[in-house]
């Protein structure tokens, strides 16, 4: 009889489908932001940011390793500012955004350092280059439910790039030495995401 019994509840156990304790999290474009900075002529940083871009978060809650990161950031839409800049950096010399009209980040592995703090490790797609970074990531938030109904977290990543790694090589020299362009790009994402759905 027990092992009846055994046979039936492995039956009934398996009839149900299995809960993930994974969710997806869309990133909310309007309620985030993309930014760098990079020195000018070795004296000053000039900030700028994407302002198209469109990702999704995983996040399975009971093991975080197991955490998924996809972001995909529109070359063409940089802005500095200034005008003229941005259309160099959409240019050959750097972006080319004719040929690479896309960057894309992949996650390959997340940590858990601390209380509210992660290493996501991905491959950055660049110019047609793809490498390996860490992101440094405070969060993600809580749950908030905002007043449509929509449940919200919130992140903030960092992370440092050089330029060069991803063949984006040029530069002018300085009378006074050193360079017109740091190779040196630091990035740092202000993510806010929605809840998706559940399927």
């Amino acid at each position: 009889m027990r092992h009846v019994i055994g046979i039936l509840s492995a039956v009934l156990i398996l009839s149900f489908p299995v809960l993930s304790s994974a969710t997806t999290w869309n990133i909310d474009p309007e309620h985030s932001n993309v930014g760098f900075k990079v020195r000018h002529m070795m004296v000053s940083n000039v900030k700028g940011m994407f302002e198209k871009y469109s990702g999704t978060v995983e996040i399975n809650e009971q093991d975080l390793s197991k955490s998924k990161v996809e972001v995909t950031i529109d070359t063409n839409s940089i802005n500095t500012n200034v005008a003229k800049r941005d259309a160099h950096l959409r240019s050959a010399d750097f972006f080319d955004v004719a040929r690479y009209p896309v960057m894309t980040f992949v996650s390959r592995k997340v940590a858990r350092v601390g209380k509210d703090r992660l290493k996501v490790t991905g491959d950055l797609t660049l110019h047609g280059v793809t490498r390996q970074v860490v992101l440094d990531v405070e969060g993600p938030t809580a749950e908030s439910k905002d007043p449509w109904g929509n449940f919200r977290r919130g992140a903030t990543a960092t992370t440092s790039i050089n330029r060069k790694d991803f063949g984006l090589v040029w530069n002018k020299a300085l009378e006074t030495g050193g360079v017109l362009v740091g190779e040196d790009i630091a990035i740092t994402l202000e993510v806010e995401m929605v809840k998706a759905p559940a399927r």
